[in-house]
């Protein structure tokens, strides 16, 4: 164990330069006193690593010192094959750049070791979009990626739900979800999010910029999804759900309102839960809602309550004549037609008779 941390602290040290104490704490979660045993332990093995005092000091490398990648494992060369996304390595412009650093590393480790990394490739695939949609491939999206890297400015024309605005960003990052590629980026000071696929015209400008130091890309983006998450589902929502009804849940409802919901204890005689649940508006959980038939009953809010009332009855109304374009009757034959089509139960549990 103490190997493999001395192994990790000298690799931190090399690709950041100079890190605290607490840092290398934390990544290796080990208390401090641990640390700094090992840091004496790196300087008597002549490693030239010292310490610089201060409040932003810390230890670091002497300038110009590399050591060779070296000492692999079996399973972090296994895992390096995991990170690599030909997809959207493609669509950065860098896909032959990442197959000539995977030949390089393949080329650079023991027979053994490659056999089991070229294994891991045929045998684990990463699919990024969701279920029935597309990945997107922006246009823009190489240039944007050359721009965050020579930290050099960009203006847009972006389509947003309002309007067609023209924008100076400056690039910070870009992220991925679920097939959508979206921007991180700064206009006068403020950190904004662009879906990508939105830019209708992209120039690079010659001015550059200063990254802000305390920016962490995926600490900004998950704040900011959880964020958006909250002011996208403002109501709180006081539902019955069925046995059944609560197996719908698991399928039908967002993420967000899934593990937000908090259930009483216990369901009452009929086997009915109570769960409090955080939704978008009015007429939008009306409509989700709906999908649950007659497996779940809102209780609060009035107003929603109120809302399935009338849905429901103008349900009643609709279907409770003929149908009024001749053409949409079907013969007296057919009637039973959806009870023999086959359906699809890898999402939904069926219910019990």
């Amino acid at each position: 164990m103490k190997a493999s941390r001395l192994l990790s602290i000298l690799t931190i040290l090399q690709a950041r330069g100079r890190v605290t104490a607490q840092t290398l704490s934390d990544e290796c979660e080990v208390s401090l006193r641990t640390i700094y045993r090992d840091i004496d332990a790196l300087s008597l093995a002549g490693i030239p690593v010292y310490s610089e005092r201060g409040s932003e000091g810390g230890y670091r490398l002497l300038d110009g010192y590399r050591t060779q990648l070296n000492g692999l494992s079996a399973a972090e060369a296994d895992t390096l094959f995991l990170t690599g996304l030909p997809g959207p390595a493609a669509d950065l412009g860098l896909g032959a750049v990442m197959a000539a650093a995977q030949n390089k590393l393949l080329a650079a480790l023991p027979e053994a070791i490659r056999q089991n990394a070229e294994q891991y490739q045929n045998r684990f695939h990463l699919d990024a979009p969701a279920w029935f949609s597309e990945a997107e491939h922006p246009a823009h999206l190489p240039e944007i990626a050359n721009a965050i890297r020579d930290q050099r400015q960009i203006e847009i024309l972006y389509r947003s739900w309002k309007a067609e605005k023209c924008r100076c960003v400056s690039p910070l990052g870009i992220v991925l979800k679920s097939g959508t590629w979206y921007l991180a980026g700064t206009i006068e000071g403020a950190v904004r999010t662009y879906r990508i696929s939105r830019i209708l015209k992209l120039k690079t400008l010659e001015a550059t910029f200063e990254r802000p130091e305390k920016f962490h890309l995926a600490s900004y983006w998950n704040e900011n999804t959880r964020r958006l998450e909250e002011e996208l589902h403002p109501t709180k929502v006081v539902v019955r759900l069925s046995p059944y009804g609560n197996k719908l849940f698991e399928a039908l409802v967002p993420p967000y309102v899934r593990t937000s919901a908090v259930y009483d204890q216990q369901p009452d005689d009929a086997g009915w839960l109570r769960a409090t649940i955080q939704t978008g508006s009015i007429r939008q959980t009306c409509v989700d809602l709906m999908r649950f038939g007659c497996d779940i009953e809102v209780l609060e809010p009035e107003e929603l309550r109120t809302a399935m009332r009338e849905e429901a009855q103008k349900l009643v109304k609709l279907y409770g004549a003929e149908p009024s374009d001749p053409a949409q009757q079907q013969p007296a034959n057919h009637k039973h037609h959806f009870a023999h089509q086959n359906t699809n139960d890898h999402t939904l549990p069926s219910r019990k008779k």
